[in-house]
């Protein structure tokens, strides 16, 4: 465990002495900000003109629950974003490292290759955390002026979600980041494969063979669907951790090939 930390922490550490950390956070938030704030304006102006058309035909306001709908299309667009975040964020944690040879250093010390790669990934995964945590304060500024009340199963949901989408694309990009010296590679890699995992059940939705069943199995944008309607599936969640401990696994993998070359 004290492995971990200490890898934690140097981790921790040297995202933030670098403007890295910084530019990824202040963008990210700038996106999401603007998404939300266009989000939360268009559906409140459609809600208004439902209510005039309504009360021109004599009828009641029509019943649009405007901050669901804000929270599920929020989280959809904040998923989208990740896609492309993400890949900055893992590209050096392991070939960077390479590059300028002190994964050497990591790999002779009396740290263990499994808490290397649990001390990078939870840095990776909390820095992803600090990321999201601001833009609660979008939806808690909603839901002192919203009526109805916000749903916050509805958020929860979705952020968890978020989290787990999040955790296993970071696995994923430090595996990848774990077998090039070039950070550019690794984030290219990283990228493309993403968008394959993104749009890997697009031309087989409403399959029933077995090979469509299982693309629209392993495409994670389609476990993460019933995560925006408030819906926690333990299939999806299952799914998501099996996905991250086998990023984690591979990423393992990695460095004993690593040591045994070094050998």
């Amino acid at each position: 465990m004290k492995g971990i930390l200490a890898i934690f922490r140097r981790e921790m550490g040297s995202y933030f002495v670098s403007p890295v950390a910084y530019i990824v956070i202040g963008f990210f938030l700038l996106i999401t900000g603007y998404f939300f704030s266009n989000i939360l304006s268009f559906l409140m102006q459609q809600a208004m003109m439902a209510a005039m058309q309504g009360g021109q035909q004599g009828q009641p306001p029509p019943d649009i629950d405007v901050p669901s709908l804000v929270i599920r299309n929020f989280t959809g667009i904040v998923s989208t974003i990740i896609l492309f975040m993400i890949p900055m964020l893992t590209m050096g944690v392991y070939a960077e490292e390479r590059k300028r040879g002190t994964m050497e250093m990591l790999m002779t010390s009396p740290i263990t290759e499994l808490q290397i790669v649990l001390g990078k990934y939870l840095a990776s995964l909390a820095l992803f955390a600090v990321m999201l945590v601001p833009t609660l304060i979008y939806h808690l500024v909603m839901a002192r002026y919203s009526d109805p009340a916000i749903p916050w199963k509805v958020l929860l949901s979705g952020y968890l979600g978020t989290l787990l989408l999040g955790g296993v694309l970071i696995a994923i990009g430090s595996f990848i980041s774990s077998l090039t010296e070039s950070q550019i590679i690794a984030g290219v890699v990283t990228f493309v494969t993403f968008l394959m995992l993104w749009v890997l059940d697009f031309g087989v939705r409403g399959s029933t063979t077995w090979y469509g069943e299982t693309l629209q199995y392993m495409s994670v944008l389609r476990h993460f669907e019933d995560f925006t309607r408030g819906v926690i599936d333990t299939t999806s969640v299952i799914f998501y951790v099996s996905m991250i401990v086998l990023g984690l696994f591979l990423t393992l993998r990695t460095l004993d090939s690593m040591r045994w070359r070094r050998a």
